[in-house]
């Protein structure tokens, strides 16, 4: 059972790896699914964990691993309830600028079982930024694939001059305006 650590593995040139944690792999397969169908110049592995800790392997085997995504579903408190579990097995660097919060569901509002102070307390703890959306919906799915596709794209270290650092640091300061 072991934290997942950032910067303990030399990048890949021209590549990045995305993993992905939800509860709901329907969702998460969906989103996979956009997320590889966008043109990109670099090469992508995704992985999908339905919650951390990762099943052992050796760690040579396991890829340097460049962002992280936690899938919320906004009508699932056990949904919540596995994000928050999960954080304990992620190494304290990750969250300098290299996870994301991603709340699905948020066309459902009548349906919530998460209050929303929740979600945005655990974007404020973990210093992390909170992304809506309602992936059931092929243009919201596609608009959110395209976002995360960048962020990893910055998180991989792949556009020059901006760090995940400064972008997550933005990204927050811009959800308090």
């Amino acid at each position: 059972m072991a934290v997942l650590r950032p910067f303990d593995k030399l990048p890949a040139l021209n590549s990045a790896v995305l993993l992905l944690v939800s509860s709901d792999e329907g969702l998460q397969q969906k989103l996979a699914e956009a997320i590889l169908r966008e043109k990109k110049n670099f090469k992508i592995n995704i992985h999908l964990a339905t919650s951390l800790p990762l099943p052992s392997e050796r760690d040579h085997l396991r890829p340097r691993i460049d962002m992280i995504v936690f899938m919320i579903d906004i009508k699932s408190k056990y949904s919540l309830k596995n994000v928050e579990a999960s954080l304990a097995y992620v190494d304290a660097s990750f969250f300098l600028g290299k996870v994301c919060f991603l709340v699905t569901g948020v066309g459902r509002v009548n349906c919530c079982s998460i209050e929303m102070n929740a979600i945005w307390k655990l974007g404020e703890i973990y210093s992390s930024p909170v992304l809506f959306c309602e992936l059931e919906m092929e243009g919201i799915r596609v608009a959110t694939a395209q976002r995360l596709l960048r962020m990893l794209q910055i998180c991989a270290g792949h556009i020059p001059g901006v760090s995940a650092l400064s972008f997550g640091s933005l990204m927050r300061s811009s959800a308090n305006d």
